[in-house]
């Protein structure tokens, strides 16, 4: 080298070295002004608090910090109290809440590892990102335990897709989901789709992962051992995703537009290896623990490692590989940039763990190590730039006690309300159900998805009330579902939630798996409302109760507040995600009618409830009233009674009753018939009682339509009276048409042509297929 090159290397490593003392300088005597503490989602009494913690003024980096972990995505402060009741153990939990995932025990030394998210205020402001990092993220907890994921499941509630915005978010959500699942190599095997005016400009984009893994190979994101390195793990880190955590823990306004720097972009092909890579680290000797960078990116997983274990951590930020330059402390701290472990291996270990990663072009490289103490401490190029203590940052955020009531004429446990007007014609009204967005077939959504990927996928989307996934090697299965309805939320938010909880268990029964655990994805508008904090609380109330009555404890999930954009805000959805398990994968059961001469039958009471449904939307415009109700007790009696008809194969078909009622039920068995078989009901409970109307579409629960060998009714209809299940004969499958006592006379084709149709303006959302893809 020549020396006039050295001399110029020189003088650029000294300009360069004058501009990080500088902006260390900058950062050490910056003044943190009250406008900067609410720019960084901190009330007045937090920052007193922060300063009481520290016993002085907060560095940038340190309000930066505190600000992501106090935020209302990471800390929950104002749910964590009223989370405390729901049901979190049992005899098969391996993992409740506080982990990446829950963990659930199969049997055999397997395990069940399962999640849902939400990722609604990035897809709104940048639908295919916001929904394809949801996908990235969630799949990341499951792998991060150590478990190979097998399936995704969506949960997606947009508005009406007659409105511009909400068909675009749409499109870009169900593309973003596909783009990321199929790259990755994991199927997207089921979930649920619902249009409603008020998610118009706050789409509830929920995701489940499900995986499974030997259960005495869990792993978890610990920071044990005192001098052992601390790695970050994956992709570099850029400015994307910087203050995501406290962007989702306030309101939007306008387009969302100002808020795209917020939102993470991800690789699925950097994610692939990621998970390969992971999967392989779990599986060695020298892994400590790991935690995903989701939240709140290196600042969340440094510090909550750090809390399970009772130590601390030094992070040295400049060792931190990024992609964009001049990135400042509190950039490289909150930087949500996808597709990023940290990781924690035993001293000595480094260079088999460079070895790993370096395989896999993905970032290996050590930021840090491991401290007793209890104090997170950042430096930056030599310097301390943040030092607080862990637990304060972990638990200590302060519960927010809020204000909680009742919207003005809530009345109680009201009756569910007069019926509405009659519909010209049953069969006119059942045509236009079918019609509707939130009934219509799926086939376009299913289309974009792998879904057999991999080969565990038993019956293809749309075919059953659940998913079913085969286990390599073994003669069980398990099954997955991701339910809600916000609709009987918004009208009764205690029963409305364990109904939603009852729909689940009863979508598992339906394919014959005992259902085992939840995981909740709750979503609502602005809790400092006192109207909207009242359907949170009622609603966690009612998810306790459902998940107490039918044995399925909560071993994981998330809470999305504020999801509400001016003055439009959503109906309360919480989302009940569900596993259960079959004892043998060859019991399983679709909702598809099988045999032409079958008799077909219904489980259970109907009561004509109308309330909320469907078909109230449909002629009144508005839902009204209290909703259908929920009975837990007849619920748990029918979910027994269709796992025992599995073990016993007593039935060819089961689908549950729910959103449609009765008639839209039948319909949709024969539906989902590969061939074109229909039904004929000569008889249904309660006609010449009630209205024909609110019998054929009310949706109250606990009930089950059913088809079966008509030799095995007898040993069937003496199950149900055990078990103290109604049993109703309906009629019997036909070739070819849908007649319902003198109600309906329709050809099986009538009801596919509107239900999936073939051409017209509905086509860029429900193209052509053959007719075979499932609702």
């Amino acid at each position: 080298m020549t020396t006039t090159a050295t001399n110029s290397c020189e003088a650029r490593s000294k300009r360069f070295d004058s501009a990080i003392v500088n902006r260390l300088r900058s950062l050490a005597e910056v003044e943190i002004s009250p406008e900067m503490v609410r720019a960084h989602g901190l009330d007045e009494g937090e920052f007193r608090d922060i300063v009481a913690i520290l016993g002085r003024q907060p560095t940038l980096v340190e309000l930066s910090i505190f600000s992501v972990m106090w935020s209302e995505h990471c800390c929950y402060k104002s749910s964590r109290a009223l989370l405390r009741n729901l049901p979190t153990t049992g005899p098969r939990i391996l993992q409740g809440p506080g982990e990446n995932a829950g963990a659930v025990d199969l049997g055999d030394n397997l395990a069940v590892v399962f999640k849902v998210e939400s990722h609604n205020h990035p897809s709104f402001v940048m639908p295919y990102h916001g929904a394809a990092t949801g996908v990235g993220g969630i799949l990341r907890d499951i792998f991060t335990l150590g478990a190979r994921p097998i399936a995704v499941l969506d949960a997606l509630r947009f508005g009406p897709t007659a409105d511009e915005i909400s068909r675009t978010t749409f499109l870009g959500v169900v593309d973003g989901i596909a783009g990321y699942g199929n790259c990755i190599g994991v199927p997207t095997v089921g979930g649920e789709l619902h249009f409603d005016p008020s998610f118009a400009r706050n789409p509830i984009i929920n995701v489940m992962a499900v995986g499974v893994i030997e259960a005495d190979a869990l792993v978890f994101g610990r920071a044990d051992g005192p001098g052992n390195p601390v790695f970050i793990l994956g992709a570099t880190t850029g400015r994307d995703g910087i203050h995501g955590a406290t962007f989702a823990s306030d309101v939007m306004a306008g387009d969302g537009g100002e808020s795209r720097p917020q939102v993470q972009i991800g690789d699925p092909f950097v994610g692939k290896e990621m998970m390969e890579a992971v999967l392989e680290l779990t599986r060695t000797d020298y892994l400590v623990g790991i935690q995903d960078m989701g939240a709140a990116g290196l600042t969340c997983s440094s510090v909550e490692m750090s809390a399970r274990s009772g130590t601390g951590m030094v992070l040295e930020l400049e060792r931190v590989p990024v992609r964009e330059e001049g990135m400042m402390p509190h950039e490289i701290m909150l930087s949500e940039s996808q597709e990023r472990m940290l990781a924690v291996v035993e001293a000595g270990s480094e260079d088999r763990l460079r070895e790993l990663f370096a395989g896999r072009g993905l970032v290996c490289e050590q930021v840090g190590e491991v401290r007793d103490g209890g104090r997170l401490e950042v430096r930056w190029h030599g310097r301390t730039v943040a030092d607080l203590p862990v637990g304060p940052l972990a638990d200590g955020a302060p519960i927010v006690a809020r204000a909680s009531a009742p919207p003005a004429g809530w009345r109680g446990d009201a009756e569910p309300g007069p019926l509405p007007e009659p519909m010209p014609g049953v069969e006119e009204t059942l045509l236009r159900l079918l019609a509707s967005e939130s009934l219509r077939s799926r086939a376009y959504v299913f289309s974009q998805y792998d879904h057999t990927v991999r080969g565990s996928t038993v019956l293809r989307p749309g075919a059953a009330d659940a998913a079913v996934l085969r286990l390599a090697g073994r003669e069980d299965a398990i099954a997955a579902t991701l339910d809600g309805n916000s609709r009987h939320v918004a009208l009764h938010p205690r029963a409305g939630a364990a109904g939603t909880v009852a729909e689940a268990a009863r979508n598992l029964a339906c394919v014959g798996a005992r259902p085992l655990a939840v995981t909740d994805g709750l979503n609502f508008a602005d809790p400092g409302r006192p109207e909207v904090f009242w359907q949170f609380a009622e609603s966690v109330t009612g998810l306790a109760e459902g998940c107490r009555a039918l044995g399925t404890p909560v071993v994981s999930g998330n809470v999305s507040f504020y999801n509400e954009t001016g003055e439009l805000r959503v109906d309360p959805t919480p989302t009940v995600g569900m596993v259960g398990q079959l004892e043998r994968a060859d019991e399983v059961r679709g909702m598809g009618l099988r045999t032409a001469g079958d008799a077909v039958a219904l489980l259970g009471t109907n009561r004509g409830r109308v309330s909320g449904s469907e078909y109230q939307l449909l002629v009144d415009g508005r839902p009204s009233g209290s909703g259908p109700g929920v009975d837990l007790e007849a619920e748990r009696a029918l979910i027994e009674l269709l796992v025992r008809t599995a073990g016993e194969r007593l039935l060819r078909s089961a689908h549950d009753v729910s959103q449609g009622g009765l008639l839209v039920a039948l319909a949709e068995c024969c539906l989902a018939s590969g061939d074109d078989l229909g039904v004929e009901v000569d008889e249904v409970p309660g006609h010449g009682e009630l209205r024909a109307d609110a019998l054929l579409f009310g949706e109250e629960g606990a009930r089950a339509v059913v088809s079966h060998d008509p030799q095995v009714g007898g040993r069937l209809r003496e199950l149900a009276t055990e078990l103290g299940v109604p049993f109703h004969p309906l009629g019997r499958v036909v070739p070819g048409r849908f007649r319902v006592l003198d109600l309906v006379d329709l050809s099986i084709q009538e009801m596919r042509d509107v239900w999936c149709p073939r051409a017209g303006v509905a086509d860029f959302l429900w193209p052509a297929d053959d007719g075979r893809a499932g609702g």
